[in-house]
């Protein structure tokens, strides 16, 4: 009887190494051959990362792979990334141990194994550029939540004492509101004068209902809570405003337009918009006017390409893009059948903006609006957001990826394409039941 030989992964890349990312200590793994001691362990410092960069250069390490933990995982990558090194980061889901005690060492010599054996796939990681630009809008973003906390905070406040005009004017952080509350921080009590303090373009019927508001039970703590969260408001914003600086001098230096005459700008319809015209930039940087696809802005679409990068050539098809954008179904066939269809419950940003670029859309007098109304008469609203979304993200992947303008479709276009597929649907149905469907 011929012995069995038992049966391996082939071992592709033999001067791989794994890492095990933690917040105090990193442990690293390479080729037992390649060292006597094949897993050390390392502190977290800088001086520590030089250290493991040094010795892997030792075991002729050419390939690392490291878990994605949090975002310990970062300085290391870069480190190791500017080293020489093939570094992939992969997610905690794909590296799952082996059943049994589960420790750090055994985790980072996993790691190592299963990507010596090419069972690893690297995730997306920017360039350079897109990882700066997508930090200052990551900030931009938290600066703005945290500015519309204070606003929650100065609501709070204005309630408490009995002042309704957040129900009067639609904006307390608008030019009325704000003058209307600083007037009231400077200790006018009289709802006439304050009143006064509203735009000119407001109605007299209007101004009748904010004076009514505005007659309020004056407390010193709460007038107090007013001018703290105002004063925080106004010093977010600010902060805003020198983070857009920011991200229009570093958008400058890849597009090489360092001094134009800024054109005069429309007034902002979304008052958490960009504080610089984006548009010429932007059509200097990607080739072509993205705010043209339906549901983007020009913050929309500078904060797309900061998670996204330019280089479209990194998803072979857009179907492949929708798929990572988390915007596609991730079926699951056994046995011929699809057992599930559901889409993963992960986060990704830009999945996320162009559901809320989806959202916006319903409202609007298009085509893509007309299929939105239609999936949510359908299946619902969360459905008909996330395949609005697909479509809008396959619409900038193509103009991106080709370059070519963005040229929509007519609603009597997709009036009429929608009429031939239920014409079609139904003479499928009609051949299924044994009979055949006449158009007169």
């Amino acid at each position: 009887m011929k012995e069995q030989k038992s049966k391996a992964f082939p071992i592709i890349y033999p001067n791989a190494a794994g890492i095990d990312i933690s917040s105090k200590e990193h442990y690293v793994s390479v080729n037992p051959e390649s060292a006597e001691k094949s897993i050390r362990a390392f502190g977290c410092f800088t001086e520590d990362l030089h250290a493991i960069a040094a010795w892997l250069k030792e075991c002729n390490v050419d390939t690392v792979a490291m878990e994605a933990t949090g975002i310990y995982w970062v300085s290391l990558y870069l480190l190791l990334e500017e080293a020489g090194f093939e570094v992939i980061l992969v997610t905690a889901k794909h590296v799952k141990n082996v059943r049994g005690k589960k420790t750090d060492v055994s985790d980072a010599d996993w790691i190592r194994q299963l990507h010596s054996c090419g069972l690893l796939s690297s995730s997306f990681q920017p360039d350079s550029f897109a990882r700066k630009l997508r930090t200052y809008m990551r900030h931009r973003k938290n600066l703005i939540e945290m500015s519309a906390t204070h606003i929650r905070m100065m609501h709070k406040a204005l309630e408490q004492m009995n002042v309704k005009l957040q129900h009067v004017i639609t904006d307390i952080t608008g030019k009325s509101g704000q003058e209307i509350i600083q007037a009231i921080l400077r200790g006018e009590r009289n709802a006439k004068v304050l009143a006064s303090y509203c735009d000119c373009r407001i109605k007299s019927e209007k101004k009748d209902a904010i004076i009514k508001s505005l007659n309020a039970v004056w407390k010193e703590e709460h007038i107090f809570e007013l001018e703290q969260s105002y004063s925080l408001f106004k010093i977010y914003n600010e902060k805003v405003k020198e983070c857009d600086a920011q991200i229009e001098n570093h958008l400058r230096e890849k597009t090489g337009i360092a001094n134009f005459e800024k054109p005069v700008q429309k007034p902002k319809r979304n008052k958490n918009n960009l504080n610089f015209n984006a548009k010429e930039i932007l059509e200097e940087l990607v080739g072509i006017d993205l705010s043209e696809i339906f549901g983007i802005t020009e913050s929309n679409a500078i904060e797309i390409i900061s998670e996204i990068g330019l280089d479209m050539d990194k998803w072979p098809t857009v179907k492949h893009f929708t798929s990572w954008l988390n915007l596609a179904p991730n079926n699951k066939i056994s046995g011929g059948k699809v057992l599930s269809s559901r889409i993963p419950k992960k986060k990704n940003h830009a999945g996320q903006i162009f559901k809320m670029a989806a959202f916006s859309v319903q409202r609007s007098n298009n085509w893509l609006a007309m299929f939105y109304q239609r999936i949510k008469n359908k299946r619902g609203t969360p459905k008909a957001v996330v395949a609005t979304a697909r479509k809008i993200a396959t619409i900038f992947y193509k103009l991106i990826k080709d370059k070519v303008k963005f040229n929509p479709m007519p609603i009597d276009n997709y009036l009429d394409v929608f009429k031939e597929q239920q014409i079609k649907k139904l003479k499928r149905k009609a051949q299924s039941l044994g009979y055949q469907m006449v158009t007169i």
